[in-house]
């Protein structure tokens, strides 16, 4: 079989693979929901879902560092990257070892596509095309939801020292626009690092959210940016929801209605 993934390697595979190292959380949790956890056989410490898999699987690494003896040994057939969380180093290493597919997410398209791929690829089509019906469905109503609200403007973080946001061209900011979200950091690329003694200045944001990954905003940050915001309605929402693609989506409609009934 030959695969393209979507940065436009092209995969020779010929057979199933059924040893699988993930090295994208989201993309672990996708794994496991399309009912392949027993052909998983190495993850990051990052992939927290299901938990129990950390328990039963080697870990490898990180999404940023990686132990190359501990993945050589594992004798993976097929290593899964992902274009953002995973480096070119890293990358390069892993197809010395064998076939790498590399997603790469900047829409909901985008996820259903690597959803389909996985199917195609590990044999489980049939449940991929359930979990793509399942997202189109909670899409389309969600959509039918957000109709009527009103547009608010919102500048979301992602770290702080330095205080650093999603901007344009990112998943999250993908997903920012679909809640009718207008990010005042729009007319900046990725993930920049800002000034929020400017963010008056810079955009006045109406709600400010602040996210659980990958830096852990507490309640003692919402104070913080408050002071410099006019205190704008400061929320702390969880990132896994708005960054996390592939099964994850099945769940986040329901979430951000939730997160539109505290504004």
């Amino acid at each position: 079989m030959l695969l393209t993934d979507q940065i436009g390697n092209i995969l020779n595979i010929d057979t199933t693979p059924i040893r699988i190292i993930s090295l994208v959380p989201s993309q672990t949790e996708l794994l496991y929901d399309l009912g392949l956890e027993q052909t998983i056989v190495g993850l990051t410490k990052f992939c927290v879902h299901p938990i129990h898999l950390k328990g039963d699987k080697q870990i490898v690494g990180g999404t940023k560092q990686i132990n190359l003896d501990k993945i050589k040994a594992l004798k993976p057939d097929i290593i899964l990257c992902n274009k953002e969380e995973n480096t070119q180093e890293i990358v390069l290493a892993c197809q010395a070892i064998c076939p790498v597919h590399v997603s790469d997410i900047a829409t909901i398209a985008d996820c259903l596509d690597l959803i389909k791929q996985y199917g195609q690829l590990f044999n489980k089509s049939d449940n991929a095309n359930k979990i793509c019906e399942t997202i189109d469905t909670n899409l389309k109503e969600f959509q039918i939801y957000i109709k009527e609200k009103s547009s608010l403007k919102v500048a979301y973080f992602i770290w702080k020292d330095p205080w650093m946001v999603a901007a344009k061209g990112t998943f999250i900011d993908h997903l920012l626009q679909l809640n009718k979200f207008e990010n005042i950091y729009g007319n900046l690329k990725r993930y920049p690092e800002v000034d929020i003694n400017k963010i008056l200045q810079e955009g006045n944001p109406e709600v400010i959210l602040l996210s659980s990954e990958p830096y852990p905003f507490k309640n003692n940050h919402v104070l913080e940016i408050g002071r410099v915001s006019n205190h704008a309605k400061t929320i702390l929402v969880d990132g896994e929801y708005f960054s996390w693609y592939g099964s994850r989506l099945v769940q986040a409609f329901d979430y951000f209605k939730q997160l539109h009934d505290r504004l």
